[in-house]
């Protein structure tokens, strides 16, 4: 027997807002009982784990050790432009990717 995926927690500050911005994202909604203390994103159609966000009272004070890496539809400089305007930031420019940090610093990659 395997198992698999269920959620992807993150612990951040503001449940909700690190809610918002991955559901406008990933092309998916905040679950309507969400808080400022929990909230959680279903997938978009695709049976991926669900993102589950919980408040700590520590902030983030390293680089992720794990991250999520994100298959741009269009021309990766459209998706980057649209991610900023959620909230994110680029961190770098590597060859065929970019590295971009969420509204609470959580790094991820941009790639075609």
């Amino acid at each position: 027997m395997v198992a698999f995926v269920k959620s992807v927690t993150f612990d951040c500050s503001s449940a909700l807002l690190l809610a918002t911005f991955w559901a406008e994202a990933l092309g998916s909604n905040v679950d309507e009982d969400s808080t400022d203390e929990r909230a959680w994103v279903e997938p978009a159609g695709w049976g991926g784990p669900n993102l589950w966000f919980r408040r700590v009272p520590e902030g983030k004070v390293a680089k992720n050790r794990q991250h999520f890496d994100l298959r741009a539809v269009g021309p990766v400089s459209a998706e980057v432009d649209r991610l900023v305007a959620l909230g994110a930031h680029v961190l770098a420019h590597d060859v065929d990717l970019v590295v971009m940090a969420d509204p609470e610093g959580n790094e991820f990659c941009v790639e075609p």
